[in-house]
């Protein structure tokens, strides 16, 4: 039996997981990504994440890398990161393959193969078209039209986080700047050292987006006003989105959907505020991603086997 080893991180967490050939988890481990530490010691990390999973005798088809982007996919070189500063132009696909003895190995785009695992196994299954967005850290996507990954002219599609829109003072932020977890805990500090606002988090030694979240789910409202207005940005982020493709299905995936409601409800009426037509907009439109830890590793290890394939 042949396997597929899935490697899957990001500026928080790095995951790996073994495949057998019906791609079905074998073992699985995970860590934080420490990306404090530096480039060279993330990937010293990734490698031996992704040899403590590999059983004695395990014979290796293929490695697939589910990474931040923008990327070049062909060459398995992450060109630029938001999530992973000072990571510009690194050939991780070599890196990784000669750690592991020329196994091939595939890099895509995280949000491209959360796409694809939630088209084939998940929400979005069979929808066309159908949009991904992965809304953690930073906020990454991935569309499929006619059951095929769109990754554009340069293969760099698609980055849904990095939309321009235009604040109330004028200047311009990328979507994920206003709605990911990261905007989460930048806007909760920025309020609270600019107000008196009282809250709960102003007894934390330190504030991220987790933390946001469970000071709004407890009922702060301070908290609940920040998860609000990044609702009101998701938001108009989806109806740029459905006015460019018209999607069957926008699956919606990562840390931030498990606030559900307190920022699905805003994002969706400020959709629905701000669409050209009602017809844009069907009754199963929005939907929660059904492959929520380990979608990308599912989808890296899909794309493996697929570009697998390709190439014989």
């Amino acid at each position: 039996m042949k396997y597929h080893l899935a490697i899957d991180f990001g500026g928080t967490r790095l995951r790996v997981a073994l495949f057998d050939d019906t791609f079905q988890i074998v073992n699985r481990a995970e860590t934080l990504t420490l990306v404090s530490e530096g480039q060279e010691a993330v990937l010293q990390r990734i490698i031996k994440m992704g040899k403590s999973v590999l059983l004695d005798g395990v014979e290796l088809a293929s490695i697939g890398i589910a990474a931040p982007g923008p990327l070049d996919s062909k060459q398995g070189i992450i060109i630029k990161a938001e999530t992973l500063p000072g990571w510009n132009n690194v050939p991780i696909g070599q890196v990784v393959r000669d750690a592991f003895g020329s196994v091939p190995t595939y890099i895509q785009n995280d949000g491209n193969l959360g796409a694809l695992a939630e088209y084939h196994y998940g929400a979005g299954k069979g929808a066309n078209p159908m949009i991904y967005m992965t809304i953690s850290t930073g906020i990454g996507g991935g569309i499929i039209i006619d059951g095929d990954l769109f990754t554009g002219a340069s293969a760099l599609a698609a980055e849904p986080g990095h939309m321009r829109l235009t604040l109330a003072d004028g200047s311009h932020r990328r979507l994920e700047e206003l709605a990911s977890g990261t905007a989460l805990a930048t806007w909760a500090t920025h309020y609270l050292n600019t107000t008196d606002t009282p809250s709960s988090l102003r007894a934390l030694p330190e504030i991220d987006g987790k933390a946001v979240g469970e000071a709004a789910t407890m009922g702060d409202h301070f908290a609940l006003q920040i998860v609000q207005q990044a609702g009101n940005w998701l938001g108009l982020g989806l109806v740029n989105l459905v006015h460019l493709f018209n999607p069957e299905a926008i699956v919606l995936g990562g840390s931030v959907t498990k606030l559900g409601e307190l920022i699905l409800k805003p994002a969706v009426q400020t959709l629905k505020a701000n669409v050209l037509f009602d017809g844009f907009i069907s009754d199963n439109l929005i939907r929660y991603a059904r492959i929520t830890e380990d979608m990308c590793l599912v989808g890296a290890a899909a794309y493996s086997h697929q570009q697998l394939l390709s190439t014989r």
